[in-house]
């Protein structure tokens, strides 16, 4: 009786085995492959391998018909070439399609200046030259785009000032070989990215060393007030290759990062961050300057945009002009500093129905983070004694994780520095071409209390 009852495998329908194998990874796929003949020709099924396909390699119908192959053996090609990436490919490869179908449409030559994968052999071989293995995800990204040549602007995003610019390219393999660091204080570090103009790079550990964790990325910023020239702070901007990219394509594809002139501007908007008046409104977005920046002495450099806009719905006697601004500025301790002054980089905008009008400013404080907000006085262009105020909304200002170099000399209080003004939080509406104002390099006795 019990003989009777006991099940046999192989006279089991297809279709419930087969919505059962459906739910397995290709490695348990393998695995019951080798258990018996039915197994053995229910796992080959193609349907299987199609879902694996399109999980894993992200391809479509139009890649199987144009290779020719089953959706198993297409599986096996890719792993075959790709395997050791598996858990990165489909993540990344994602990223740069959309990054690529973003910027095809938005600034195409940007694209043009992509490069081809590296081969596996070119990446062994860059990891022999200097003596470290490269992350996973890095070699993966680096398979399917072998970073941009050096062009302006570059890939990884541009900041603009009257007197300053940085544009940042993503370095290929060999570039970033040639300036793999190993010096004190930046030991086993791999540079990402460079900008032409100010030798900027964001650099990625490939080993735990001097402080650092391994896959971190980070912009170096020298101990100023250490007597050891290798003590060097972190600005951290990824705790993986992975995420560090990946975060930077979505800004970019959600349009958080503007498109401005054929540049991705790294400019942090908040949707929240606007204020409307009448038919008047003002959103603003912010970016950190780390190039302008240091940890020691606690100087933190922001760029702030600030568009002013109104409706087009406004009627014709609504046109106006910007006279002045009032900013009331509050660090991080609490300090409250407020400014007014004439116009806003020495122009005064006439708003009519349906214009737009932008600018960028910046500020610098001695503390981690800070909050602007005020408003902006205008009076109208059909009767000069009607003035009102258009309110600034509030934005914050924060600087990234930081963290302080550990070979800083202990003995800081020897080096000279330059005088200071302990409210050096400045409205800098009104700096002129060549000039920024507001650079006071902050008190050295002020410990920034936001660190790793």
């Amino acid at each position: 009786m019990a003989a009777s009852m006991a099940l046999n495998l192989d006279n089991l329908p297809s279709d419930p085995l087969l919505l059962i194998l459906s739910f397995l990874d290709f490695r348990d796929l393998v695995s019951c492959s080798l258990v018996s003949r039915r197994l053995n020709e229910l796992t080959g099924h193609n349907p299987l391998w199609k879902g694996l396909c399109q999980k894993h390699w992200l391809l479509t119908e139009a890649d199987k018909a144009q290779r020719g192959q089953s959706w198993k053996e297409l599986f096996r090609e890719f792993y075959a070439d790709l395997g050791r990436y598996i858990d990165h490919y489909s993540t990344l490869k994602k990223s740069w399609d959309d990054l690529k179908s973003y910027l095809g449409q938005k600034c195409p030559r940007m694209i043009a200046s992509l490069k081809e994968g590296a081969k596996e052999e070119e990446l062994d071989a860059i990891e022999a030259q200097i003596g470290c293995k490269l992350p996973n995800d890095y070699r993966c990204s680096y398979r399917i785009h072998n970073g941009q040549k050096l062009v302006v602007p570059g890939l990884m995003g541009s900041m603009a000032l009257s007197n300053h610019y940085r544009s940042e390219d993503l370095l290929d393999i060999e570039t970033a070989a040639g300036g793999f660091q190993q010096r004190k204080g930046m030991r086993q570090c791999l540079p990402l990215t460079f900008c032409f103009h100010t030798g900027l790079s964001q650099y990625m550990a490939l080993e735990s060393t001097e402080g650092r964790m391994r896959s971190e990325i980070f912009y170096h910023c020298p101990d100023q007030l250490a007597q050891d020239p290798s003590a060097i702070d972190m600005f951290i901007t990824g705790s993986s290759f992975t995420e560090w990219f990946t975060s930077y394509v979505q800004n970019v594809v959600t349009g958080e990062y503007p498109i401005i002139r054929d540049q991705i501007f790294r400019y942090i908007h908040d949707k929240k961050c606007v204020a409307t008046t009448g038919d008047i409104s003002v959103s603003v977005s912010t970016s950190f300057l780390p190039e302008l920046s240091s940890v020691h002495p606690p100087h933190f450099f922001f760029t702030y945009r600030i568009r002013i806009e109104m409706a087009r719905s406004a009627l014709p006697e609504s046109a106006c002009q910007l006279d002045s601004r009032y900013w009331k500025i509050t660090n991080a301790n609490g300090n409250v500093e407020e400014v007014r002054g004439p116009g806003v980089v020495g122009e005064f905008p006439v708003m009519s129905p349906g214009k737009v009008h932008e600018y960028a400013s910046c500020t610098t404080f001695s503390t981690t983070s800070e909050y602007m907000e005020g408003h902006y006085t205008f009076h109208r262009l059909k009767n000069k004694e009607e003035i009102f105020d258009v309110s600034i909304p509030r934005f914050h200002m924060v600087c990234p994780p930081f963290r302080e170099s550990i070979v800083r000399s202990s003995s800081v209080s020897e080096v000279s520095v330059i005088p200071f003004n302990e409210d050096n939080s400045s409205d800098t509406d009104d700096y002129e071409e060549g000039e920024l104002r507001g650079m006071n390099m902050a008190n050295p006795g002020g410990r920034c209390p936001r660190h790793v």
